[in-house]
């Protein structure tokens, strides 16, 4: 299938919405078991406040270490069930938008390189308002918690997934869910759009170099293509991260409007930490980022074509969406 086409491998037709959505759940599935430990540590290296008080920061590893030593290793995967409840339909979203978008932008069947631009930054922010935004405040809540995994006795305020999300709705409603959506959408945005546009032209440069232009690439490639490409996002975009990240921890405080509450937070971290604060946790975000999207590239694209020969072996063609 050539990179940038909207058709499907030999000129046929896209793959379908059923396609998108098994390939993209279990390369999302994947993708998270694999690098989840990484975004526990750039949290918490985002919450930090040890410059503040004067002290030194921790660097990733260390981070990491005190993690695992005080919360055992299983600490790394707080905010798991959250992330893992999210992905299949945040990967359906992002694949099957995205898609949408590239053949209603496209040009004859032919997809130019800001086409592609477009087509990603929507399938971002159609991704950030339909299932980012909710997983990830129930995720930083799990995340944001210094207990031990270990103590039986050590009860946290939010238990799981499950208990967060409904704890967060009760005792400050369903808006909650929502908070930092404007930033989440922003950075998921710019994400995809980088992500996307880098991975299509790289993906469309191999393919011009192969005996057979229309092929595919092999899972190596493809993984190598998607870890160039998923670092180009968190390079752009790290203020606003780290920015959202430390609005979705805490309830808002009462009659302060959400703009109010970044610029107050904006103000804060450049005040009491400096402008490197802005950038706190950029390198486990590009170390799980990068290696995430490798994963996410590498499963969609195989899934995908074993889906796809799948249906082409079912009487007539298709199979039930």
């Amino acid at each position: 299938m050539s990179a940038k086409s909207t058709s499907g491998p030999g000129g046929k037709k896209p793959a379908s919405v059923a396609t998108n959505l098994i390939a993209g759940g279990g390369a999302g599935a994947m993708e998270a078991l694999i690098c989840h430990p990484l975004d526990t540590i750039k949290v918490r290296m985002q919450l930090s406040r040890r410059n503040r008080a004067g002290g030194k920061r921790r660097g990733f590893i260390k981070t990491g270490m005190e993690i695992a030593k005080k919360e055992t290793p299983l600490g790394l995967y707080k905010g798991l069930g959250a992330v893992l409840t999210g992905i299949v339909p945040k990967m359906a979203c992002r694949f099957t938008t995205y898609e949408w978008y590239k053949q209603m932008l496209s040009n004859d069947g032919k997809v130019s390189t800001s086409a592609n631009f477009w087509a990603g930054l929507l399938a971002g922010v159609s991704e950030a308002v339909l299932v980012v935004c909710p997983m990830e405040v129930v995720k930083i809540r799990l995340q944001a918690q210094h207990h031990s995994m270990a103590d039986p006795l050590d009860i946290p305020k939010y238990r799981n997934a499950a208990h967060a999300l409904f704890t967060v709705v009760k005792e400050e409603g369903v808006g909650a869910l929502y908070r930092g959506v404007t930033l989440t959408a922003l950075r998921q945005g710019t994400n995809q759009a980088a992500n996307f546009t880098a991975y299509t032209e790289l993906k469309a440069w191999l393919q011009s170099r192969s005996a057979d232009p229309s092929a595919g690439l092999p899972g190596w490639q493809t993984a190598g293509i998607g870890l160039i490409s998923g670092a180009v996002g968190p390079f752009t975009n790290a203020p606003i991260d780290t920015i959202k990240t430390r609005l979705q921890r805490q309830p808002a405080e009462p009659g302060q409007t959400a703009m109010g509450r970044i610029t107050a937070i904006a103000n804060q971290m450049l005040k009491q930490e400096g402008p490197r604060a802005f950038w706190m946790g950029i390198t486990p975000r590009v170390m799980r980022v990068a290696p995430g999207q490798a994963v996410t590239f590498a499963v969609y694209e195989y899934l995908k074509d074993k889906l796809e020969k799948g249906r082409e072996m079912v009487p007539g063609g298709q199979y039930e969406e």
